[in-house]
């Protein structure tokens, strides 16, 4: 009987998800052109992903523009997920306190901007969401008058820190694929937790720089005892080292940044040229300091960019030889939310011999690279285009989920950060 209240549970939040159009399972997205500069972290670490811990919860902020420079009617909403990015059998009013929708009032006008804007930004949790489980999330943002069309979708975890665990990433030279890659090993130390069938009951997902589209899930320990679980040593987790990622920056104006070739005022916007760039592959790797494929939104002599900053439009080119078949050329990183899309998919120009493309972007530092994406695998290939190399800097996360099929939803009881250079864990920070 406990089983099927728990399959109406999800039957019925599924129908709502579905109601509001919400894809299953769920995935970030931003649903409309006129939502700019979408970022959600821990409040005062605009460099760390969306995970906080039950047992210590900091605030997280979710913020972005709205360049129709109205205030609008949005709301926003929270669900909570299972280890797929379902939505879960907990109902919303367990968490959700008097309502199931809130609205969107924290805002501010832009200042002293050609291009106007509304700065919005929400604090998670807060007197209308108690964050009580574990495990995966997602916040929803919608207009009032459209309840059923989505127009912004973040997930983010909640880490209940039961297991431990540590890593080590090992180099392989030699792999028989091509591309250099970068192997992963870890032990999960149980602490304690009893753990009856580590194949049923957990599900471990390794992510390369906060990376989803190729995640490595669906492992199994290759070694269990009373107290821990052994994972890889097999090769079974690996991935391409790539390369570092280019960077450029226009806080200012007047002088160019890093990797800039002129500013100039073609109103009603000011356009960021950058220097042309060349594929890497076959090239010797370089050391580079950055931030693993992030931005932040800067000025100099602001104390408040995020609504003084200005949003500009920059022109990114790849020079080429001649035009690539089979795929489609891509500028990636979270400043393009990490994907392969339309938006942000290179132009073939025949004339100059080069891929082409203009994003609109707000004042600050950015990383990026190109990315291919492959009509037959369909799967985004940065060293096709970069190169790979086992010595380049990477982040990898370890996130560790429990529940049995007995249970109402799936706990995130692990979560570990690791470095590629250091193989040192930062884990339950």
């Amino acid at each position: 009987m406990k089983q099927v209240y728990i399959f109406l549970f999800v039957s019925m939040f599924s129908l709502y998800a579905w109601s509001v159009n919400l894809p299953n399972p769920v995935v970030d997205a931003i649903y409309s052109d006129q939502f700019k500069t979408v970022q959600f972290h821990p409040v005062g670490k605009s460099l760390e992903p969306p995970v906080v811990f039950l047992n210590n919860m900091q605030q997280l902020c979710l913020s972005f523009d709205d360049l129709s420079n109205e205030v609008q009617n949005l709301y926003y909403t929270v669900f909570h997920c299972d280890r797929n990015w379902k939505i879960s059998a907990i109902p919303q009013e367990e968490y959700l306190l008097n309502f199931t929708d809130f609205v969107l009032d924290d805002y501010a006008f832009s200042k002293n901007t050609l291009v106007k804007y509304v700065n919005y930004q929400l604090l998670l949790p807060n007197d209308d969401v108690d964050i009580k489980y574990s495990g995966n999330w997602a916040v929803v943002v919608f207009n009032k008058d459209h309840p059923d069309e989505p127009l912004i979708v973040k997930r983010f975890f909640v880490v209940e820190p039961v297991v431990g665990l540590d890593a080590r990433i090992r180099d392989n030279r030699f792999d028989v694929s091509g591309g250099a890659k970068q192997e992963i090993d870890f032990i999960l130390s149980k602490n304690g937790f009893q753990v009856r069938n580590p194949r049923t009951d957990l599900k471990v997902v390794v992510s390369q720089n906060f990376r989803f589209d190729n995640a490595v899930s669906n492992l199994n320990p290759l070694f269990d005892d009373e107290k821990k679980l052994e994972y890889g040593l097999n090769s079974e987790i690996n991935f391409t080292g790539d390369n570092e990622y280019r960077s450029f920056e226009f806080r200012e104006i007047e002088f160019p940044g890093r990797g800039v070739e002129s500013i100039k005022l073609h109103r009603p916007l000011y356009h960021i040229t950058l220097k042309p760039d060349k594929i890497r592959r076959g090239e010797r790797y370089s050391s580079d300091r950055e931030i693993n494929g992030l931005y932040r939104v800067e000025m100099y002599r602001s104390d408040y960019p995020e609504v003084e900053a200005d949003y500009m439009m920059v022109h990114f080119t790849l020079k080429m030889e001649q035009v690539l078949a089979g795929g489609g050329v891509y500028v990636f990183g979270a400043l393009t939310n990490r994907e392969c899309s339309k938006q942000n998919e290179m132009k073939w120009n025949p004339e100059e011999n080069q891929y082409e493309l203009s994003l609109l972007l707000k004042q600050g530092y950015y990383n990026y690279c190109y990315a291919w994406k492959d009509q037959l695998s369909n799967k985004n290939q940065i060293g096709a285009l970069e190169g790979s190399h086992t010595e380049t800097e990477n982040e990898y996360r370890v996130y560790v989920y429990y529940g049995r099929n007995t249970d109402r939803y799936d706990r995130l009881i692990g979560y570990g950060v690791f470095n590629s250079l250091t193989n040192r864990s930062y884990q339950n920070r």
